[in-house]
């Protein structure tokens, strides 16, 4: 029974929350505009703050970069120094060094070159260069060691130091101005001589290596670099903001009014769509069927429970995989492969076609397969639908039902067998009985007679051994297809093998054949129905000289016959014939089959059961040499055993 979709399902609750989802977006949009607000606060604060950074940064660079000129400059200087070290002090001596003129170009107003006792030896300029302001940095630098050639004084102009060592672009950002402890003003990159301009600035201490002139010491002594930013970047993100705000709060409430309508049809066409997904998935994991779709290139883009369960992979792991499949047998990868090409190329028989898959846990399962176009939404062909059945079972029952079939007519063809053999046994010993009286009643008459001709006599007492022999035969093998017991009784079985292949040696002989025997010396006694047993032993020698017909000579024969553990003797009959040629055991001893043309399929398949009737075991198998080794097991006599034998007889 189908299910009903819930009519809560179908269309929103009138009295419960679900009806105020539109006004969600609303509320989003005020709580936005005050993030938007708080945005614009926080990144005007931000900006300041990387303002000041900046500016920090900067008067810090700056008064790194006024050091490292000075220190280029005290440099120049003691190279100059070390240059007049042990010179005749003068004003010829000075103006000769290229220090000199390097400097002048540079930052240096006047180079001074005092003697020991602070008295002027030369000055160039002579007349020096004035300063901007009256206010000079100095550096001082002794000549000679200790200072005993004296020392080089060299003036600066402060403003021309910061003219010279602040970058062009700092100066354009920031005016740079040097001040005194009492914020009085020394120097400055402007001509605005404002102890200290408005607006956003930084103050860093100049210590260290700047010295001042007699006419600055004491203003100097606690001097500072101060950078002032000319004009604040002003920001349009605030006026922006709220331009923006106060267009979309409007938009926000006629928006929200046109998603509370939308949501009403969505929630109806959600409610409609989920009850059609729910039956639809219900009606494919609950189908009997393997469901499969794939692209045009064969790619897995679709699988239900069924075909999942059907290969043993879950359907993570097989969406998305592209040709060879991993539930395709490994042994036919070429064939499937070309097989799927045709599918995928449209040429799948409409009536579906078997194919033999592979469980994930290894197991061959038999399937058949049926597939259709898979069509979009536009009508057009993207790949195909396969519905897949499992026949595994059917294939399973077709296949017992044939070998039921099969083995109906074979047991019919054994009992009819049986039936012939029977009988031929039965019409067969009034004539054997007639020739064995006869050959009894010559043998009498000729012993009345007094004949004495040996020749004749063993012949006719061979013809009666042989017409017995035969008797037997055909007794013993009535009586086993006539599910009979087998006679069994302690034997010599060296001998039993001996008389078997003895009925052979002319056959042997004249297909030139070499029958050799290798019976163990110290062979016990076996419990066993000798008759049957020379019988199987003959049964074996004939096969292997029928494989030898036609081989190339040397044509040999071996039966041997050992002791095979504690409780078993061993027979083997091998050939340097061709051998088996693939065929096991099992196959040759199938009821009607055989490789002969006249053959009738039953000479080794009576020698097995003659031989399991013993408790033995008949197996096959290839020679050491070549050719092919026949083999079959006896029980050793025991006690018990030949008691069994002596109350059966």
């Amino acid at each position: 029974m189908q299910a009903r979709p819930h009519p809560d399902d179908a269309h929103p609750r009138r009295g419960g929350w679900r009806p105020l989802l539109w006004t969600l977006p609303l509320l989003l949009s005020l709580v936005f505009v005050a993030g938007v607000l708080a945005w614009v606060r926080a990144n005007e604060l931000a900006e300041r703050e990387l303002e000041r950074q900046t500016l920090i940064t900067d008067a810090l660079s700056t008064e790194a970069q006024l050091r490292n000129r000075i220190a280029e400059e005290s440099a120049l200087l003691r190279r100059l120094a070390a240059g007049l070290a042990g010179q005749p002090a003068g004003a010829e001596a000075l103006a000769a060094r290229p220090e000199v003129n390097a400097g002048l170009r540079r930052l240096w107003l006047t180079v001074t070159w005092l003697d020991t006792r602070n008295r002027q030896i030369a000055q160039l300029p002579p007349q020096g260069s004035p300063a901007g302001d009256g206010l000079t940095l100095h550096l001082v630098e002794p000549v000679g060691p200790e200072g005993r050639d004296g020392k080089l004084v060299v003036r600066y102009d402060p403003s021309l130091l910061l003219k010279n060592g602040v970058p062009w672009w700092l100066s354009r950002k920031y005016e740079v101005q040097m001040i005194d402890s009492a914020d009085l003003l020394i120097a400055s990159t402007s001509e605005s001589r404002n102890a200290v301009a408005s607006g956003p600035s930084y103050r860093v201490s100049l210590t260290g290596p700047l010295r001042t002139g007699p006419l600055a010491e004491a203003a100097l002594s606690d001097a500072a670099l101060v950078l002032t930013l000319r004009e604040a970047q002003p920001t349009a993100l605030k006026p922006l903001a709220l331009v923006l705000i106060a267009g979309f709060l409007p938009l926000s409430i006629v928006a929200s009014w046109l998603l509370r309508r939308q949501m009403r049809q969505v929630m109806k066409a959600e409610a409609a769509w989920r009850t059609e997904a729910a039956w639809r998935q219900a009606m494919e994991d609950s189908a009997l069927v393997g469901l499969r779709a794939r692209d045009a290139e064969g790619v897995l883009l679709y699988v239900n429970r069924t075909f999942c369960e059907l290969v043993g992979w879950p359907a993570e792991q097989l969406l998305g995989l592209k040709p060879p499949m991993p539930y395709w047998p490994p042994d036919a990868i070429d064939e499937v492969t070309q097989r799927n090409r045709r599918t995928l190329a449209g040429e799948a028989p409409r009536e579906g076609y078997e194919a033999r898959w592979r469980h994930r846990d290894g197991h061959a399962i038999e399937v058949l397969v049926f597939e259709s176009p898979l069509v979009d939404a536009a009508g057009r062909q993207i790949g195909w639908m396969g519905s897949i059945l499992d026949i595994t079972e059917r294939k399973r029952l077709e296949e017992r039902e044939r070998r039921q079939v099969e083995t109906l007519a074979h047991n019919a063809r054994l009992t009819m067998l049986g039936e012939v053999a029977s009988t031929l046994a039965h019409e067969l010993n009034q004539p054997l009985t007639a020739i064995s009286s006869y050959n009894a009643g010559v043998l009498n008459s000729l012993e009345r007679q007094g004949g004495t001709d040996p020749v004749v006599l063993g012949a006719l007492q061979r013809l009666g051994q042989q017409a017995a022999q035969a008797g037997r035969v055909v007794q013993r093998i009535r009586e086993f297809l006539t599910r009979r017991e087998p006679q069994r009784e302690p034997c010599e079985l060296g001998g039993v093998i001996a008389d078997a292949v003895a009925l052979l040696g002319k056959e042997l002989a004249r297909s030139r054949i070499q029958l050799s025997l290798q019976l163990a010396p110290d062979l016990p006694e076996v419990v066993a129905d000798a008759v049957l047993v020379e019988q199987v032993v003959i049964n074996l020698v004939r096969n292997a000289a029928d494989a030898l017909a036609g081989h190339p000579e040397p044509r040999r024969i071996e039966v041997a016959a050992r002791v095979a553990g504690e409780r078993f003797v061993r027979i083997d009959v091998s050939d340097n014939g061709p051998g088996l040629q693939g065929l096991t055991a099992e196959q040759l001893c199938a009821p009607f089959y055989s490789t002969k043309r006249e053959g009738m399929g039953m000479g080794l398949a009576i020698c097995r059961s003659i031989v399991e009737a013993h408790q033995g075991l008949l197996d096959a198998g290839e020679a050491s040499g070549g050719g092919a080794r026949f083999s079959f097991s006896l029980p050793l006599a025991t006690e018990d055993s030949q008691e069994e034998a002596l109350q059966d007889v």
